[in-house]
């Protein structure tokens, strides 16, 4: 009888992840990515947080943030939220969270090299969406009234 080392049934295991099939762990994580807050999040600590024009001027370099940072910048978030959101990515190795024993105590996020290569590609989805907002109101728009 032989013996898969658990290297080689990652390695199976990775050529077998196809998003289509129902039972694929990788929808889990597609579901995960594309939730707002993650993507506004990784954009965060990515260093795209200025509120200029999408694609103006490049990102500035990933940067640690507090937890009220976040906060402060995620317009809307709630507490739970955040939290939730903030403990899914370090689950996953997206981000690492950091803690130093101050008075308060101070909690940082910073995006991992994993969650690094994430975040390049939510920045082109959140430059897209704030570059053609115009457009879908419109279409909205135009389909509403065709529809009523």
């Amino acid at each position: 009888m032989t013996t898969t080392k658990a290297a080689q049934k990652r390695a199976q295991a990775k050529v077998e992840y196809n998003a289509f099939l129902a039972g694929c762990p990788s929808r889990q994580l597609l579901d995960r990515i594309s939730d707002k807050w993650v993507v506004l999040i990784l954009c965060a600590l990515g260093g795209d947080n200025s509120p200029g024009q999408p694609g103006a001027a490049h990102a500035d370099a990933p940067k640690a943030m507090r937890y009220s940072e976040l906060s402060r910048l995620l317009a809307g978030v709630s507490q739970k939220m955040l939290t939730q959101t903030l403990r899914s990515l370090e689950h996953d190795g997206l981000l690492t969270r950091t803690v130093t024993p101050t008075v308060p105590v101070t909690v940082s996020y910073e995006l991992t090299s994993l969650g690094l290569s994430l975040h390049h590609m939510t920045r082109g989805l959140r430059n897209w969406a704030q570059t053609h907002m115009a457009e879908v109101l419109a279409n909205r728009e135009n389909y509403n009234s065709r529809t009523s």
